[in-house]
């Protein structure tokens, strides 16, 4: 098979790895904010994950012959390795809890703030806990460092949002007043809802633009709440908005955020025991599991985890997300193209990261969580996050992104190398 060993080839592993982590929460929060139901893109994105899975043991977990100690991928399926199994499949679980968290913390903090909390909890403790389990193959001095940046992009990141929040809140009253006196000042008196799952295509990145607010407006936040198919809370009487159910939607978003990152920081340390067995469960004589076995029996359980949840959700659903049905499921191909290409950027993104870590260690590899990196690059150009916002925001977004350039390249210089 074909193992990543060297330096070079680990970093740029890792390199890969953040720009597809980057850009796979974008495509879902595109579909959400055109009002596809959060269900159905999971549900779409959840196969073409585990598919990524299957490609990746499939050729490179079979590449070349199969030794007793480093078995091909269909070699190691039936051997006696269940300690290793369990720990991949507990990784799963708590990367697909995790991925469905942040499903929903996108509706109500956005997708910059999401991904700046969730991926700094996750570096704080999920690199910790790999430094350790990997006997401390990387360089303390530097990876801690790193992790100190990313202490930094996350106090930022919550200044950032709360100064945008603030922004925002300030939009909404002058359009409030404008309201009441029945003033439009920015030319949009009406706004007409997308209902993506009907076949709507005047979606927020469709249509007509004379007839669309500007990103950044206070129109333009109507009209996305309007589109969206999970509702964050905000009144759209023309007269009245309820900006302290705005903070209530924060306080949801930001709880949800937090239990992702919890999650998140958990997966990596799990499949670390299971290719590395630090805690000899293995019989003697058994191989340890292979990063691409490891990998197969994680996106399995992740795959089970998620559609049991989601197809829960269908009929249950969560966070004023819209109710639905597997029938509705398999008829809704609106978007559903950029739902599965979510799911292969997601499976392939996490293939390369475990590559990477398991040759220079996988607290060095958690330079992938520096997500914000790309995700707020995708979330300023595609939904307009942060547009006319204040003097104030910007300085702080610029401070967070350069805290996170730091993390990254410390990260990868920690990287070291295993035996």
């Amino acid at each position: 098979m074909y193992m990543v060993e060297s330096k070079g080839g680990a970093i740029a592993c890792m390199l890969f790895s953040l720009l597809l982590l980057g850009t796979w929460p974008a495509l879902l929060t595109l579909l959400e904010r055109r009002g596809r139901f959060p269900q159905h893109t999971y549900l779409d994105y959840t196969i073409t994950n585990l598919l990524a899975a299957v490609i990746i043991a499939l050729t490179f977990g079979q590449f070349g012959p199969s030794t007793p100690e480093m078995p091909n991928f269909l070699t190691q399926l039936s051997q006696d390795n269940w300690p290793s199994v369990l720990f991949a499949m507990a990784g799963g679980m708590v990367l697909s809890l995790g991925n469905l968290s942040t499903q929903y913390a996108f509706a109500f903090v956005g997708l910059s703030v999401t991904e700046v909390v969730s991926a700094s909890i996750t570096v704080v403790i999920g690199t910790t806990l790999n430094y350790y389990l990997d006997d401390k193959i990387n360089k303390a001095e530097i990876l801690f460092s790193g992790v100190a940046c990313f202490l930094v992009a996350v106090c930022l990141g919550s200044a950032v949002h709360s100064s945008n929040n603030a922004d925002n809140k300030t939009k909404l009253d002058i359009y409030s007043n404008d309201c009441k006196d029945r003033v439009r000042t920015n030319g949009v008196t009406s706004f007409k809802p997308t209902n993506f799952n009907q076949g709507c295509t005047n979606g927020l990145e469709d249509g007509d633009a004379s007839e669309k607010a500007k990103f950044g407006t206070a129109a333009f936040l109507i009209e996305l709440e309007n589109t969206r198919s999970i509702k964050v809370g905000i009144s759209f009487s023309y007269c009245i908005f309820i900006l302290t159910v705005l903070g209530k939607g924060t306080l949801i978003g930001l709880t949800i955020t937090f239990f992702a990152g919890i999650c998140f920081s958990m997966f990596s340390p799990a499949f670390n025991l299971a290719t590395n067995d630090q805690w000899h469960t293995l019989k003697d004589g058994v191989p340890h599991l292979t990063v691409y076995t490891a990998f197969f029996y994680f996106s399995c359980f992740c795959f089970v985890i998620a559609m049991v949840l989601n197809l829960t959700f269908l009929y249950y659903p969560i966070l004023n997300a819209p109710k639905s049905s597997f029938k509705a499921y398999l008829n809704d191909w609106n978007g559903r193209g950029w739902a599965l290409l979510a799911g292969l950027l997601c499976g392939f993104g996490n293939g390369l990261q475990f590559m990477g870590g398991q040759a220079a260690g996988y607290a060095a590899a958690d330079a992938v969580q520096a997500l914000p990196l790309v995700s707020t690059f995708w979330g300023v150009i595609l939904f307009g996050e942060y547009r006319r916002s204040s003097r104030k925001t910007y300085t702080l977004l610029a401070g967070m992104l350069l805290m996170f350039t730091a993390a990254v390249a410390i990260l990868m210089a920690s990287s070291g190398h295993r035996k």
